[in-house]
Order: structure tokens, then sequence, then C-alpha cells
């Protein structure tokens, strides 16, 4: 029984790091933390593909060091989300120049750092005023506000938080995993 099961084992593990190899060549191949004149904005925002090292070096960096300290998290529905939120990957696409993003995104990073969601399955794209990023077609995502939240498990979209929670980051994002 063990040879048949590592048999069927290896392949599921070979595509989840050609997965993780093609997505890493493309953040390699575009530059990551990019800075862009936005002309409606009249300043430099963040644009295409962001890290957190990105929020935390950009004008996002009081904005994102304040949220980020100062949220509380509900700590019985972190342990909800502890165990659930295996598996699922997370694409939040915000604005450096959003008061939403400013506020949410730290605040989501946070709850997500309690959780000890891998970074490896957190991809975060920042958009210009009119929700378009330079490099990358962000219309497969279908942004109407920033920021949004979006969780996918084996590639389907399962849910999403938009602009604001209802409730809270942690149970609003419970009940999209129930």
């Amino acid at each position: 029984m063990k040879p048949l099961q590592n048999k069927c084992f290896k392949p599921v593990l070979l595509l989840i790091f050609l997965a993780i190899g093609f997505l890493s060549s493309r953040l390699h191949a575009q530059e990551i933390n990019q800075t862009f004149f936005d002309s409606i904005r009249g300043r430099e925002v963040l644009i295409d593909f962001v890290t957190r090292d990105g929020l935390q070096n950009s004008e996002f960096t009081e904005f994102y060091q304040n949220e980020y300290q100062a949220y509380e998290i509900d700590e019985a529905t972190k342990n909800q989300l502890k165990d659930k939120l295996s598996g699922y990957d997370i694409v939040i696409i915000l604005a450096s120049w959003c008061s939403d993003s400013k506020t949410q995104v730290p605040r989501f990073i946070k709850l997500l750092d309690t959780v000890e969601f891998p970074d490896e399955q957190l991809l975060m794209i920042a958009v210009d005023s009119q929700k378009q990023a330079s490099g990358l077609d962000v219309t497969v995502y279908d942004i109407q506000r920033v920021p949004t939240f979006i969780l996918y498990k084996n590639g389907s979209e399962q849910g999403r938080i938009i602009e604001s929670p209802r409730k809270s980051l942690e149970i609003d994002l419970l009940q999209l995993l129930q």
C-alpha cells in the first residue's frame, strides 16, 4: 500500500513545486514594489506586485505600522480560522492611495500573521486610480473597489471581502470559509 500512496503523492508534489516555481519566476521577472506617477492622484503610488516590504517602505508606511499595531483580533474567531485557512490562497488587490486599503490591508496582514498563514500563499497587487496595473492584467479579478481580498481553493474563487468588512475581518473571513 505504501508504494502506491507514494506514487500518487509525487505527481501532486511536482505540480505544487512547478506552480510555486512559475509564480516565483513571474515575480522575479516582474519588478516588485514599483512606484508609478498616478496623474489623477498627482503623486507616486505603488503599482503591480507588492510585498510587505513595499508596504512598509512607501507612502503606505505610516498607515501600515499604525494599523497593524493597533488592530485587536478577536481571539475566539482567530482560533477557528487557523485550521480552516489550510489549502487556501489569497489575492489582495489594493491601492496605496486608498484610505480603506491603508486601514484594512495592514489589519488583514496582521490577522494572517496571527493564524500563521504562509506568505507563499499570499499575492498582493497594487493598482492605480483606474484600478489598473501597469505590467499586469488585473481585469481577471473584476475589481470594483479596493481593497479586495479574494480567497481561492484549488484555483477556484471561494469568496471576497470588498473594501471594508461587514462585521470584522476575522468574522467575515470565517463566514466565507464555512
